[in-house]
């Protein structure tokens, strides 16, 4: 998995389980390093008791001949070290016979003279074995006392610990690494709290505010950075909207006038046919202009007050019937065939405002008319299953680009030259966006270049039950 693409919450569970784990590492180390250091002690620590006893013994039988005190010697090297004991002199050879085959056989260490004590570590018959070397002056002799002991006990016991480890290491990765989940969770519960509330504002809710808890953290300061944020953006914006509605409000005056005038100069019947003909023009120019006005300040009002419309109960079916009644003309001096078709339950009662409904589906239909080539097939189809009502409209025009597909909501946005031939301004779409979120429906669009654009406007949890008017062809 790419870094990129790791979410801060993984990577500091990784990091955290990462650190836990490197700090049990070298806990772990530590400790059986020093249980080794204490086990090795140990041995070394009876080695010395069992040599001092037996120079005690040989110095208690000074007097005694060397047989009793070789006998001795021999009882007590079985009775303390399994036979492991010598008795040798400088230059290594035994003093008194060795107490036993083991004894006789083990791989004694070389004998310094200058030694007076030392731990040697020896391999004998596949295990470890400490052997302690010291010197010891006997009537008048130098000597020296070796005595053997395994360290196969040390040994199981170091390997015990070790396997211990190994065991708890998946139990440990799982807390550590629940643990890091947690806390990296709790840690960044505020930032996903302030994504959320982030992702839901838009220009239609700047007034809305991130949530700041007072911690004095960094999470606070970041919170308060982008309110102050959102503070300017919101103010910008609403100067932006009260120019553009107070712009299209005063524009429509002098606009109605110059129309006016425009109308009354052509009824004058002494205008030459040149002026004729630039009063039309204006009065063309001035009607567009009065639409894209009207267009605007709807905009503004919806902007200013984006859910302040009245609902009601109403039946979408009349309003294709509506709606179809004004295009069906239309589509015949174009030579499109318009339908209109019903599938699933015959009542299509909804919540909403009959005016804004019957704006909506105009835009809608209106540009699929704009957008489809003579003898094209526009259709209208409502659909009705439970409490979801579908409405489509349907082209087989000549599409949308799929660069151009997620902006054709956006304000003032033309498509490619080949849509730009078509007369328009580029806000019904807009309009008609703004209609659908004021009635809580979802209005998407799906399109294929040369293979024409199916807009679908969906209304779920209908509350009204009304009869289903039957509006033009099926």
């Amino acid at each position: 998995m790419l870094k990129g693409k790791i979410s801060i919450s993984l990577r500091l569970t990784l990091w955290f389980g990462g650190i836990f784990f490197f700090g049990w590492v070298l806990f772990g180390t530590a400790m059986w390093l020093n249980l080794k250091r204490t086990l090795t002690g140990e041995r070394h620590q009876t080695l010395t008791r069992r040599v001092d006893r037996l120079e005690e013994l040989l110095r208690k039988n000074e007097g005694e001949d060397d047989t009793d005190r070789y006998q001795d010697f021999k009882d007590f090297a079985h009775a303390t070290g399994n036979g492991l004991a010598e008795v040798v002199y400088a230059d290594g050879t035994r003093a008194y016979p060795s107490p036993s085959p083991a004894a006789f056989n083990f791989p004694w260490p070389e004998i310094h003279a200058n030694d007076t004590e030392r731990f040697v570590r020896i391999e004998s018959a596949g295990q470890s074995y400490w052997v302690l070397a010291r010197s010891f002056s006997f009537s008048g002799r130098s000597l020296f006392l070796l005595a053997a002991a395994p360290e196969a006990g040390n040994l199981l016991v170091l390997q015990s610990f070790w396997r211990g480890l190994l065991a708890s290491v998946p139990i440990l990765l799982l807390i550590s690494s629940a643990g890091g989940y947690w806390v990296s969770r709790r840690a960044l519960k505020p930032v996903d709290r302030i994504t959320a509330t982030a992702r839901s504002i838009s220009i239609r809710n700047l007034s809305e505010r991130l949530p700041v808890t007072e911690t004095g953290d960094e999470l606070q300061r970041l919170a308060e950075t982008c309110n102050a944020m959102l503070d300017r953006l919101e103010s910008a914006v609403n100067q932006i909207k009260q120019f553009t509605a107070d712009a299209s409000h005063e524009l429509r005056g002098p606009l109605s006038f110059t129309r006016t005038v425009a109308e009354v100069a052509l009824r004058n019947p002494h205008a030459d046919l040149e002026s004729r003909k630039a009063f039309e023009d204006i009065v063309d120019e001035a009607a567009k202009a009065a639409i894209l006005l009207e267009d605007m300040l709807t905009l503004a009002r919806a902007d200013a007050a984006p859910f302040s419309m009245t609902l009601g109960p109403v039946d979408l079916s009349a309003v294709i019937e509506d709606v179809c009644a004004m295009a069906r003309p239309l589509a015949e001096q174009r030579g499109l065939t318009l339908t209109v078709s019903h599938a699933g339950e015959p009542s299509a009662g909804v919540l909403g405002d009959f005016s804004s409904l019957r704006r909506l589906l105009w835009i809608l239909l209106d540009n699929a008319l704009k957008y489809t080539h003579a003898r094209g097939q526009v259709e209208v189809l409502l659909t009705v299953i439970s409490d979801r009502t579908t409405l489509l409209v349907r082209d087989n025009g000549i599409g949308i680009s799929p660069a151009d597909l997620p902006h054709v909501f956006d304000r003032f946005y033309r498509a490619d030259p080949s849509r730009g031939m078509v007369e328009g301004n580029g806000l019904g779409l807009a309009i008609a966006k703004w209609i659908a979120e004021t009635h809580r429906a979802q209005l998407s669009v799906a399109s294929e270049e040369r293979r024409g654009s199916t807009f679908q406007l969906v209304f779920l949890g209908s509350t009204a039950k009304l009869f289903l008017c039957d509006c033009g062809e099926s």
